[in-house]
């Protein structure tokens, strides 16, 4: 450790109250993709005061903005969501599933922690820069809707990613460890059908079903189904039926469909024929359609110099430390969650590695996972989205995983709300940040690091980047 990094582990730890209190404000008030007004406010009013340049309403993106510190290059992304999630409203330290309110939101993924983490970074950040003197910039993204909004891919397809020299963040996990591989890329599109609405039983000739429209381009998706490579995923939801008057004909109807893929490009050409079944089905019932195009995202480009970069300096930070009672809470919290006896993605890649989680972790029964799993570069593919995704086609983006959630902890789960408004949560956060303003100590100081990384970015997406969102799109909040 030198004693560069150790003064911004000092700094953070001594200002860890400004991101813990702002991480529980945020627990405290959850708020959906895109309507986070409060906590944009919240963050902005921090950075404001701490001396950052504070752009608000970025990208025209109401509840986005950034906070930038410094000047000239290298230029250092880090990258903050704090959106949470419809119907996980839940007790903080709670051992089981108690609403604070019935059906309100909470941060099921732990974006308080995310946002809060990286905000902890962006600060060690620009003390070192402070305090060096080194020439650079930090910009702090306050990205808002990632669990449906995608806003880093709205900001990819303005090209805003492409003036980093790179993008660091993290995400609140079940076990320590360097992300790689890659992942789903996703499109989601709301399909409004009109009918004619008649008397089911005594005029059903001049009526036309647009609830016959959506259950025919169901069935026509299912039929494509076998026609997909297998890495296709296609997901709907019947929005909108039309009323409950079975002899009424429905003469509205709506479906919102998913559709994924392992690369962007085949996601967009996926898209393509779901919307040629929609007017399919259109033709077949004599009724329109209105398509309103809601988000995507792209498929991750993993990065293994900065990964390398990452893992370095994780081991050089060290891991947190934890009580009993913490300890005690973990093992109880984790008992409610499925088996997990080796954690870590690259335990389900190397033998080795699945065996030294599976010791460490007490074949899953530790409650918390409190090492570092050794890092494994790979581009295999791994379920779920992220608009990370699409900042990772633009500049060389690199991300961790820190323990804030207990051992096997569901994704999207009450649990998950639950330790993320407690101490665990408070020290994955802090810790995170320290790991990435120290690797990003590496990118300032050592050009070559930064030049390896875009060699292999440049590689990597040698094909072009196709963006799934639309000319014209806004982000929707839905």
């Amino acid at each position: 450790m030198t004693e560069v990094k150790q003064q911004i582990i000092d700094f953070i730890e001594k200002n860890k109250k400004i991101f813990t209190d702002l991480s529980d404000r945020i627990w405290e008030n959850p708020e959906l993709s895109l309507k986070e007004f409060k906590s944009a406010a919240l963050y902005e009013k921090v950075l404001e005061e701490n001396g950052f340049k504070v752009e608000k309403n970025f990208d025209d993106i109401e509840t986005a903005f950034t906070g930038t510190f410094g000047s000239g290059r290298p230029v250092i992304g880090i990258l903050g969501e704090y959106d949470a999630l419809s119907g996980l409203s839940q007790e903080r330290g709670a051992l089981s599933h108690k609403p604070l309110e019935t059906g309100a939101p909470g941060h099921g993924c732990g974006h308080n922690m995310l946002g809060t983490g990286a905000l902890a970074a962006a600060f060690g950040i620009k003390h070192y820069l402070e305090t060096s003197g080194h020439e650079g910039t930090v910009i702090f993204f306050g990205c808002p809707g990632e669990e449906g909004g995608a806003a880093k891919a709205f900001m990819a397809r303005d090209g805003i990613w492409k003036d980093l020299d790179a993008a660091l963040t993290w995400h609140p996990e079940d076990v320590n460890e360097i992300k790689t591989g890659t992942n789903n890329s996703t499109i989601q599109v709301l399909y409004d059908f009109h009918g004619v609405s008649a008397h089911a039983a005594g005029d059903p000739e001049h009526g036309r079903s647009a609830l016959d429209a959506v259950e025919l381009m169901n069935t026509g998706v299912q039929y494509l189904r076998e026609h997909m490579t297998s890495d296709c995923r296609v997901h709907y939801a019947i929005t909108d039926a039309g009323g409950v008057s079975p002899n009424v004909v429905q003469e509205h109807a709506s479906v919102l469909y998913m559709v994924r893929a392992g690369i962007v490009r085949n996601c967009v050409e996926l898209l393509k024929r779901v919307d040629k079944i929609a007017e399919g089905a259109a033709l077949m019932t004599e009724t329109s359609f209105d398509r309103t195009f809601i988000d995507g995202t792209a498929d991750l480009v993993p990065n293994f110099t900065l990964e390398t970069v990452l893992y370095e300096n994780f081991k050089e930070v060290g891991l947190p430390a934890y009580t009993e009672e913490e300890i005690s809470f973990a093992k109880a919290l984790s008992a409610t969650c499925p088996e997990n006896p080796a954690p870590g993605f690259a335990s389900k890649l190397d033998d080795k590695i699945r065996e030294f989680a599976e010791e460490q972790s007490s074949h899953g029964k530790s409650g918390l996972n409190n090492f570092l799993v050794p890092l494994l570069h790979s581009t295999a593919f791994q379920a779920g989205s992220t608009d990370v995704g699409d900042v990772s086609w633009q500049t060389p983006t690199a991300q961790i995983h820190v323990a804030g959630f207990v051992n096997g902890a569901p994704g999207h789960s009450w649990q998950n709300v639950s330790c993320g408004g407690s101490s665990i949560g408070h020290k994955a956060l802090i810790h995170a940040g320290k790991v990435l303003a120290c690797a990003a100590v590496d990118l300032y100081e050592k050009p070559k690091i930064l030049e390896e990384a875009r060699v292999e970015f440049e590689k990597r997406t040698a094909t072009g980047y196709v963006c799934p969102i639309e000319d014209g799109a806004k982000p929707i909040a839905i």
